[in-house]
């Protein structure tokens, strides 16, 4: 028996561009990291080559809505890989 994944359904909350909604549905698919919201249960950061999506991504089904988009700041992650740790 051969079971097909659904895959996820997003919705946007606001007026995200076509392209944001793109990238969030391909990170999706592939099973890109989430990282969890640990003041608020259901809600994740997951990270593009371009952008990190905030989400809400309801516990059964396959249901996630956007809820904000921003730019990555790579000049913030190569000044904290290039300092040690005191």
């Amino acid at each position: 028996m051969n079971i097909q994944k659904q895959r996820p359904r997003v919705e946007d909350l606001r007026n995200h561009s076509e392209e944001q909604l793109a990238e969030l549905q391909v990170l999706l698919e592939m099973g890109a990291p989430m990282r969890a919201d640990t003041r608020r249960p259901g809600f994740f950061e997951v990270e593009g080559p371009m952008n990190v999506y905030y989400i809400f991504k309801y516990p059964a089904g396959t249901k996630v809505l956007l809820i904000g988009v921003w730019e990555r700041d790579r000049v913030a992650e190569l000044a904290g890989c290039s300092c040690p740790a005191a």
